[in-house]
């Protein structure tokens, strides 16, 4: 498809066609303008080179590149989050993690994610519940700079990150017994699983979506090093997979926890959809 015929956005959309919000968001991306002036310039000319710019970026997406990578930024929890190919791009049903830190955590209280990636928890809830002490840990250096952006913009910095391989990195005797609630969203797809090469996870780490393994062996490991580090009120709040949630249950019961809830996500007409989230209570 020739790109000498395209004059103005109209016509680069009719060359690469993607759905409507992508396009629009795409191009606003290129062109660094707003979307509403899309929407009432789309067909003035452009200049060869703001079309070089529009089409290339298309073209991107069209090769399955994912839009969050493109422009380098995703939407989540209202606030507007960094991420990169270092990290896995925030999900919608993630958000039902924040949503119960923010509602049940104690005034003041102290929460652990482990895992932070783009720090879109960590972030996103002590943002709302700024009388709260959060830490973040993660594995990944390069992972904790794109979470260091993000803290930096929507809290101040006031993330407390931490490298760590899950909680390998906190000492239990200064930590025993001390946080409210401990949070995380590890990778549980199984290295066998076919979506591992579907829609946009091949873009993704592979790291932050698989254990390489059955799925569950990361949370084999933050089941037992969470159970001390809890108080004695204290939760661990865990997203997972749609299918796993007995697997992970029994983990939970055979650590220790003393009582198990099962949350589900929403569909897209508010019905109650899959189980994805897991509370376990010391």
């Amino acid at each position: 498809m020739s790109q000498i015929s395209a004059t103005s956005v109209y016509d680069v959309f009719k060359i690469y066609p993607l759905p409507r919000l992508e396009q629009l968001t795409l191009a606003a991306y290129a062109l660094n303008v707003p979307r509403s002036w899309l929407l009432a310039h789309d067909l003035d000319p452009l200049s060869a080179q703001h079309i070089n710019l529009l089409t290339t970026t298309l073209m991107r997406r069209i090769a399955g590149e994912p839009v969050a990578y493109i422009v380098g930024q995703r939407e989540f929890y209202g606030l507007s989050f960094s991420v990169s190919l270092a990290v896995l791009i925030p999900r919608p049903e993630t958000e039902l993690l924040v949503d119960w830190l923010i509602t049940h955590v104690p005034k003041k209280g102290v929460i652990l994610d482990l895992g932070t990636g783009s720090g879109a928890i960590a972030v996103s809830f002590l943002y709302h519940r700024p009388d709260c002490t959060v830490i973040a840990c993660d594995i990944s250096p390069d992972a904790l700079a794109v979470a260091a952006n993000n803290n930096a913009i929507h809290t101040d910095s006031k993330v407390d990150l931490r490298l760590s391989d899950w909680c390998n990195a906190l000492p239990v005797n200064q930590y025993m017994h001390y946080f409210d609630a401990i949070v995380s969203n590890p990778p549980y797809i199984a290295i066998d699983d076919l979506h591992l090469k579907q829609g946009d996870l091949p873009y993704e780490p592979i790291h932050a979506l698989t254990d390489y393994s059955d799925g569950l062996s990361h949370y084999r490991t933050i089941t037992v090093q969470a159970l001390p580090l809890l108080k004695s009120t204290g939760v661990l709040l865990l997203e997972h997979g749609w299918q796993q949630a007995a697997a992970i249950s029994d983990l939970l019961r055979h650590a220790g926890y003393q009582r198990i809830e099962q949350h589900h996500d929403a569909d897209i007409y508010g019905q109650l959809g899959h189980e994805r989230m897991l509370l376990a209570y010391k």
